[in-house]
């Protein structure tokens, strides 16, 4: 009799373990295009870069009880750069920079997320580019967290002779340090997708 109730007890708490409540929650969540921008600035003597890629998506996996719980993974067409003159582009997407010809994208894996305060987070990952992965951290501040969609912003420097990028030029000498600026407004992918669903047709164009 004892031994039944022992499994009986042990079995109740396992259930309550495994319970919805007591499981970590984590959702995919979908960029939402228009509220969203992924920027980087290359210093230089004369003239600083400031630009941005036109293809780029992320894979997201929230949790937002527990931050710590989350995942991002994020790809980006590296010949989609655009610094808005198109002789500089073409120059980046070169074997000097970043020879988009072999290493197409440019990828960041997250490995962990750890939980600073209420408004901020550090998001470890390996970063690739030119085919070279270095880990790298990234702090973020937490604009806002909702019930169904969340706000994330922040920036980071990296080297970019860590991965390969070693041009540089005595009329124009470029800094090491890029500066990589970030604002995700991200929505829980079924409030989206029903949102979708449920947006009126727009009319033909006459």
């Amino acid at each position: 009799m004892k031994r039944h109730l022992v499994l009986f007890a042990l079995g109740f708490l396992l259930v309550q373990t495994l319970s919805p409540a007591a499981l970590a929650e984590r959702k995919p969540y979908a960029l939402d295009r228009p509220h969203c921008q992924l920027n980087f600035i290359g210093e230089a003597l004369l003239i600083s870069a400031h630009g941005y890629f036109d293809k780029w998506d992320a894979e997201v996996q929230l949790d937002r009880d527990k931050l710590e719980n989350s995942a991002l993974t994020l790809t980006i067409d590296a010949n989609s750069i655009n610094t808005r003159i198109e002789r500089r582009d073409n120059h980046l997407r070169s074997p000097d920079f970043l020879d988009v010809k072999n290493h197409p994208q440019i990828k960041f894996v997250s490995t962990k997320v750890t939980r600073v305060d209420d408004k901020t987070v550090k998001l470890l990952g390996d970063l690739t580019i030119r085919g070279t992965t270095k880990p790298v951290e990234v702090p973020v501040k937490v604009v806002f967290l909702r019930q169904d969609d969340v706000r994330f912003k922040g920036d980071l420097q990296i080297n970019r002779k860590d991965f390969g990028v070693n041009y540089d030029s005595k009329m124009n000498p470029i800094e090491d340090m890029i500066t990589v600026q970030f604002d995700f407004h991200l929505v829980d992918q079924q409030v989206m997708q029903q949102r979708q669903q449920n947006r009126p047709a727009q009319p033909p164009p006459n």
